[in-house]
């Protein structure tokens, strides 16, 4: 076991995958931080609250960070490329909140070793453990369906104008998930109570762009959900049950679509019974 990330292994080809679910830092770096920092408030919040249930029910694995991503940012290119070249993001290890403040005190920035140091600590392991995940799911069942789980304020001007949508669902521009998966996908969100967007402003970070590879049997697709549909956005950022409730449905038939088309897609591939 490793204290990096959470791992429950289940049965069917789903993997939902939560790398900026953690909370934890380690004490000696929290005392270098902010107070904002402190508070976390940059987190993907109640990940496992929103989709524990629904990821039981359908066998789904789950790998979920343990660790905040204010220690590393699990879902960056490990070089620091950037995810979104022109716009505003946040680094491999962040320097600043959403909100443009900063995260470490003055002087306390981390260097260049420090990094490479929390490369190899933290971000290897989850991604260790992920590649394995995925291979395991392809050698048992021909093919893997990876869902990175996310959430954001829905008003951060930094990154986008206005409120966020809802759901966003991110495929690279259409290069992690084969077209008519990706048009079932979207029709649920469309067909739904809730506002989307297909590769709007969050096209899919560096898990998804790096893992789906349909050539390759693997579907990947990144929800970037609104936080205020199932939660508080400020602190303590407390769960909303029944906005949760809501939102859980559509969030269970998208998944449920990707476990529907892989079973379609790969009965058709084999052809009737002789």
């Amino acid at each position: 076991m490793s204290d990096i990330y959470t791992l429950t292994r289940r049965s069917s080809p789903l993997l939902l995958s939560q790398p900026h679910a953690g909370t934890e830092i380690p004490a000696a770096l929290e005392k270098r931080m902010t107070k904002a920092a402190q508070g976390r408030p940059d987190t993907d919040w109640h990940m496992a609250r929103l989709y524990d249930d629904m990821a039981e029910a359908l066998g789904a694995s789950v790998i979920t960070a343990n660790y905040s991503r204010f220690v590393i940012d699990l879902n960056r290119d490990p070089d620091g490329i950037s995810l979104y070249p022109g716009m505003s993001v946040t680094e491999l290890c962040p320097l600043s909140l959403f909100d443009d403040a900063q995260i470490y005190l003055d002087g306390q920035n981390p260097e260049e070793a420090e990094i490479s140091e929390r490369k190899i600590h933290y971000w290897q392991p989850y991604h260790d453990a992920l590649a394995s995940e995925i291979d395991r799911i392809k050698a048992e069942h021909g093919y893997a369906l990876l869902y990175d789980c996310h959430s954001i304020r829905c008003i951060l001007p930094r990154f986008f104008e206005g409120r966020l949508p809802t759901l966003n669902l991110g495929t690279g521009d259409g290069k992690t998930l084969a077209p008519d998966l990706e048009r079932a996908v979207e029709k649920i969100a469309a067909d739904s109570p809730y506002s989307h967007a297909l590769n709007g402003r969050y096209k899919g970070g560096y898990i998804t762009r790096h893992y789906g590879d349909p050539a390759q049997n693997v579907q990947a697709l990144q929800m970037e959900l609104a936080q205020e549909d199932y939660m508080e956005e400020v602190s303590p950022f407390p769960y909303l049950d029944e906005k949760a409730k809501k939102l859980q449905p559509t969030l269970k038939l998208i998944l449920e679509e990707m476990l529907d088309w892989g079973q379609r897609t790969r009965d058709r591939a084999e052809g009737p019974a002789i």
